[in-house]
């Protein structure tokens, strides 16, 4: 069963483990979490001025929208700033700097009314992040950077946890996707969707499911296996929202996460994730631990360059 627990005290350890167990940690606004906010909104203004960034798509083409989130996002991700930030969100929240190792952050958006719903403001079917090579100790951090609607928000779908459903995720090798399916190509995708996502091959039963509506500044963490989506945005404004993730180097020498239950993909992610003291890779002999060697004509690391 999955609890949602808001503001809790608990420490890093026994968040993890809860997390690992399927629940769910709800945060208020904290100053870490705001200065971060306060920042990209800084950026996304600068982006999009004169006009405002939740309305701007509807005053621009679709392909000059995707366009500008083309530069802008891998603008945010290579920001000195944005890891900063990350690295100071992660201390407030009890992180060890030594033991903690996270991945980029990175500005997600999701449009209105179907406005631009592929490329690189794809709104997300119910999944899990292990259909995409992620390891079951990966622990999702995110939160929005306006306010959140009911209509626009994230949803989880808890009945799934631990229930494995069919899923076409063995076809997912994350070193092919690296080469192929990443990069600024992407932000050409606005009328269709064409890159191989895994998905379910049985019909997901939507509800029951859960909307967490964190304030602008609040926190949502929980387990990369949990199963999420993008609810479908209705509300005529764009939802920005950042998200990164992380690894703990005890679970990770441990094999620790949570559990298997239907994932298939190939490749590990490990290899994206930075200490958070300096910024050094998982040692090798740990990413072995989760390496298939299924290398196939793909690349071990992606990097985010910026236009």
């Amino acid at each position: 069963m999955t609890t949602v627990h808001h503001d809790s005290r608990m420490s890093d350890d026994e968040r993890r483990a809860r997390i690992y167990a399927g629940d769910i940690f709800v945060y208020s606004p904290r100053e870490s979490v705001l200065a971060f906010m306060e920042f990209t909104r800084g950026l996304l203004r600068e982006a999009f001025a004169p006009l405002d960034p939740e309305t701007a798509q509807h005053q621009m083409a679709v392909e000059d929208f995707a366009a500008l989130l083309g530069k802008l996002k891998p603008g945010f991700i290579h920001h000195p700033e944005s890891k900063r930030q990350l690295r100071r969100i992660l201390a407030d929240f009890g992180c060890d700097p030594e033991l903690t190792y996270f991945d980029v952050p990175r500005l997600r958006s999701s449009t209105s009314d179907q406005y631009l719903t592929s490329g690189i403001a794809y709104a997300w079917h119910p999944h899990r992040d292990t259909w995409y090579s992620a390891p079951l100790n990966q622990i999702n951090w995110w939160f929005p950077v306006y306010e959140l609607e009911s209509s626009n928000a994230m949803a989880f779908h808890p009945a799934y946890w631990n229930r494995g459903v069919r899923n076409d995720s063995s076809g997912y090798n994350y070193y092919e996707w690296n080469k192929r399916y990443r990069g600024p190509a992407v932000a050409s995708l606005v009328k269709e969707e064409t890159r191989p996502l895994p998905r379910a091959t049985e019909t997901v039963e939507i509800e029951p499911q859960l909307r967490l509506l964190c304030p602008a500044g609040g926190m949502l963490i929980f387990s990369g296996a949990q199963m999420h989506s993008s609810v479908p945005n209705t509300s005529g404004r764009t939802r920005y929202s950042i998200d990164f993730r992380h690894v703990h180097l005890d679970d990770v020498a441990a094999q620790r996460g949570a559990p298997r239950s239907d994932e298939a993909s190939t490749g590990t992610t490990m290899r994206d994730y930075l200490r958070a003291s300096d910024g050094a890779p998982l040692p090798d002999e740990l990413i072995r631990l989760y390496d298939d060697d299924v290398v196939a004509d793909g690349k071990l690391v992606y990097e985010h360059r910026p236009e």
